[in-house]
């Protein structure tokens, strides 16, 4: 039925592990050259079902799911599309990344991710996979609201951290502007939240700086009542690539 329309496909996801999975006799294969382009996870999404609109995989590490929404809401909201499908992925096929991240110091050695714990003292590798729909939403205010299967979505926003003490450190200061920005293009004030959902990896170094860039922005002046930080990564693991959406 959805032959021909103009449905969007947006998928998050890191480097494709299928390629390194291959025996040797497949390594040159037709199929290892789609497998091993990431282009060709969103493409074949659209091939299968016939969608002709806008369609991308986008790799932004850890925040492509949520890079992937962005792009899909903004598509939606200039109704470049009628209504776009977000996915995203992150899968272990083979060991070689775990075992990089594993000896950079990066993991949990109990693994688990001790999200916004004293004890923390890094990341615990899983899996997941997503996806929504997104939608305009009949009525919306000004016509700012997209709508997706599990509720309004007000905005969205994706920012880099800039120059911080490495490329992979975090900065704070970038994290709350963010906050602000997001809020403000959403027409909410901080107050307005009362649960959001953390990074919250578990590293000593991550997990400070972002619970400071949410108190700099929420803190407690003018709430009624206090603001839930859920930090799901700390019941199901970190699943990068598809980290947002699973």
């Amino acid at each position: 039925s959805l032959m021909g329309s103009d449905g969007g496909v947006f998928v998050g996801m890191e480097e494709s592990q299928w390629v390194y999975a291959l025996p040797p006799s497949l390594a040159g294969s037709q199929y290892a050259a789609a497998g091993s382009d990431s282009s060709v996870a969103a493409g074949r999404v659209s091939f299968c079902l016939g969608l002709q609109g806008p369609c991308s995989t986008t790799n932004t590490a850890c925040a492509s799911a949520l890079s992937a929404l962005h792009v899909a809401m903004h598509t939606v909201r200039a109704a470049e599309c009628g209504r776009a499908t977000v996915l995203a992925i992150g899968l272990k096929l083979v060991p070689h990344i775990t075992l990089v991240v594993a000896a950079a110091g990066m993991l949990s050695t109990e693994g688990r991710c001790k999200t916004f714990d004293a004890r923390a003292n890094g990341y615990a590798c899983g899996e997941g996979s997503g996806a929504v729909v997104v939608e305009r939403r009949a009525g919306g205010e000004g016509g700012r609201e997209e709508q997706t299967a599990g509720g309004i979505l007000r905005g969205c926003l994706g920012r880099q951290d800039g120059r911080s003490a490495s490329l992979t450190a975090p900065n704070g200061r970038a994290q709350s502007t963010l906050l602000r920005v997001v809020l403000a293009a959403s027409g909410l004030k901080p107050e307005a939240l009362d649960l959001l959902e953390a990074h919250g990896t578990g590293t000593k170094l991550g997990d400070p700086t972002e619970a400071g860039g949410l108190a700099a922005v929420h803190g407690t002046a003018g709430r009624e009542s206090p603001l839930a930080v859920s930090g799901g990564k700390a019941n199901y693991a970190h699943s990068e690539g598809g980290a947002g959406l699973d």
